[in-house]
């Protein structure tokens, strides 16, 4: 089994969910073990997931979150859950994504730090695993959610949904699952991983080497956060406004993000989703991008935002032109950049409606 060096305990500091903690609205199911991309074995698979809405006899609908999201797409805070469900405008009653239609679920990632087997979990000898996690693929990030959904007997989904990185397993689903995956929601995604972003990622990762738990994620982040916005964003926002100590106000601004994910997230885990990130490649071993994408058979919306940096529109405009049922590109107008995603609840909501009443 691959991995990134030698044994490592838990990082000092974690902000990540661990046994012991309250589980808040959190499931689990015991998946078994694992085979990866490499070949070798993860032992002892757990995901940890949460649904909405009845099961019995409505349509399901798999929500996909990216890179620092979890399981809670909907819900308050509180116990277990220290922020409110990220795309809480979009899915719930009476929502875009209508929990009193749909079987809603969404799982956190293999390798992520909110219940689901990652860094923060126990290897066989009973010690976390740190940093002798081995690597991961988004593939095999979408084998431990097949895992998931034949646990709940979900043969085929009503629709797959995923932004980011969500939107690099969503695309994984239904290139590898065409038979699983009725309707396709892309957002703000791409069909690969680009240089610039594999760039971006191994320098935030080189932080988190360097600079360790605390502040080598709380850079990582703020180099992040950058990429996350708009250019435009943050002139009209911040400018070159200075505060009373002195500090420009944007250097304020990322510190803040900084440290928020150190109090909610785990260093190791984002070294182990960035590295899956960077091995997005939906042409791998398929016979390149276009033919891996003539596998998808799902009505599909694909869509980009009109100011994201990071995951600019050619990059949706290939996966609209190269899925046959796809439309054509939607675009999301924002100067929120790629958070626009999150942020555009009404323009990003209404495509997802569209798309689930087709």
């Amino acid at each position: 089994m691959r991995s990134r060096g030698a044994a490592a305990d838990l990082p000092p500091v974690t902000g990540g969910w661990r046994e012991g903690d309250p589980v808040g609205s959190r499931r689990f199911v015991d998946v078994g073990d694992l085979p990866l991309d490499d070949g070798s074995v993860l032992p002892s698979v757990r995901v940890a997931y949460e649904t909405w809405g009845e099961a019995d006899g409505r349509p399901s609908v798999l929500v996909l979150h990216a890179l620092t999201g979890d399981s809670h797409v909907h819900g308050p805070a509180g116990p277990g859950h220290p922020t409110p469900g990220w795309w809480d405008a979009v899915v719930g009653p009476g929502r875009p994504i209508d929990t009193d239609r749909f079987h809603v679920v969404a799982a956190n990632i293999l390798g992520g730090c909110q219940g689901t087997t990652g860094p923060l979990s126990p290897a066989d000898d009973g010690r976390p695993w740190g940093a002798r996690f081995p690597d991961v693929t988004v593939r095999d990030q979408v084998r431990a959610e097949v895992a998931l959904a034949d646990h709940l007997g979900i043969d085929v989904w009503h629709t797959v949904v995923g932004g980011s990185a969500g939107g690099m397993r969503a695309i994984e689903w239904a290139v590898e699952h065409p038979g699983r995956v009725e309707r396709l929601f892309l957002l703000a995604s791409s069909a690969r991983a680009s240089a610039e972003q594999i760039a971006l990622s191994t320098t935030q990762q080189a932080a988190i080497v360097a600079g360790g738990p605390v502040a080598g994620l709380d850079v990582a982040r703020r180099i992040a956060h950058v990429a996350y916005r708009s250019e435009v964003e943050l002139d009209r926002r911040f400018g070159r406004d200075e505060q009373a100590d002195g500090r420009f106000a944007v250097d304020s601004y990322l510190a803040h993000h900084g440290a928020k994910l150190v109090a909610r997230f785990d260093a190791e885990s984002y070294l182990v989703l960035t590295r899956a990130m960077d091995s997005h490649d939906v042409g791998r071993d398929r016979g390149g991008v276009a033919s891996a994408l003539a596998r998808v058979t799902a009505r599909t919306v694909v869509a980009g935002i009109d100011s994201d940096r990071l995951y600019p529109l050619h990059q949706q405009q290939e996966l609209a032109d190269l899925i046959d049922g796809c439309l054509g590109l939607d675009v999301v107008h924002s100067l929120h950049g790629h958070d626009g995603f999150l942020v555009e609840s009404d323009q990003v909501g209404a495509l997802a409606a569209k798309l689930l009443d087709s």
